[in-house]
Formats: C-alpha cells, structure tokens, sequence
C-alpha cells in the first residue's frame, strides 16, 4: 500500500510522543514503516523481536498517534493489521543546552550496528564559515537529503543519511561544563 497520502510532518510536543521515539528498538520499528506498512509479525521479523515485544512497541507508538492502522485484513479468521508512519518525517523539539539529542544518539546506534565490512561514508570536517556560509550550507545538506528522499524505492536496500551542521560550544562554554 503507497503512503502517498501522509502527512509531510509529525511535530512530537508531548512527553507521551517523546518517550515513545526515545527508545532504540521503536526508532527501528519506525524506520521499517518508513516506506511500507507492514504486521507485527513482519516488524518483528525485519527488526529481529518476538512477536509480542514487537507488538508492545508497536502499541506504544500508535498510542502516541506516531504510527496507525492502515489496513485490515481476516486471515484464518484472525484480523491482520498493517502498519504504517503517522507522517512521512517526525520533528522533535529541541532539546535545549546540552540535552540529550535523540536522532543522533539513534543514527550513531544503527551505525554501531551495521556491518563493518560494508560500504559506508563516514566524515568530521571542521569548518570556518560565516553566517551566510553556515545558513546555506544548512539549505543544500537539507535540499540534497530532499532529492534523495525522493528518489527512495521500497523495493532497493535502506541507506540512512545522517547529518548534523552546528556550531560546537566556544572553549570558555566547555570549560565552564568541567569545572
């Protein structure tokens, strides 16, 4: 089933829908729907869960309205429900001065997870830029992931695309932390 008629965003402003896209194994149940509903038992199947724990997570998540029901069907005359993503993209806020940053935390996990012998691109680079430079930079990393995004099949393997642009706390700021 397409998920052409998602919503573009999800906005996360309750601590219900917070708590639920904290947890790792959640954050993994929503990038298997990121491009097609499916059951629990194919969620528990692609995420590598019981059935039940998969069902667990699932619930918590359509609790807090992050995933839904898109489709029943009777199968040996139980229902089979098919998951998919509330929204193509979730938001959530920020985290504020040296909170926890949720995203990141989950990309370095799955990155940590993935095959060390697979193709990877992974790299730092330390950058002096105006603010003019900062902001357009901002605009063509967000564009490019856009275009990409677009160009995403279902049927090909996943690739995640993770960035982070900031300007890092001043020496004085990281030295006030330690003492």
């Amino acid at each position: 089933m397409p998920t052409d008629d998602l919503p573009e965003t999800f906005h996360v402003t309750t601590d219900e829908q917070l708590r639920a896209v904290s947890n790792l194994t959640r954050h993994r149940i929503m990038a298997v729907l990121r491009f097609e509903p499916a059951t629990i038992t194919q969620i528990a199947e692609r995420v590598g869960l019981a059935k039940g724990s998969s069902s667990y997570h699932v619930r918590l998540l359509e609790r807090a309205g992050l995933v839904k029901v898109v489709r029943t069907r009777k199968v040996r005359g139980v229902t089979e429900r098919y998951y998919a993503m509330a929204a193509r993209s979730i938001v959530l806020p920020d985290p504020g001065e040296g909170g926890p940053d949720l995203l990141m935390r989950h990309a370095v996990a799955d990155l940590e997870a993935s095959p060390a012998n697979g193709e990877r691109h992974v790299r730092m680079a330390h950058l002096r830029l105006t603010e003019e430079q900062f902001a357009q930079l901002g605009a063509r990393l967000e564009a490019l992931a856009d275009e990409y995004r677009a160009l995403s099949d279902p049927s090909l393997p996943d690739a995640s695309l993770v960035f982070a642009l900031f300007r890092p706390a001043s020496r004085e700021q990281a030295e006030g932390e330690t003492k």
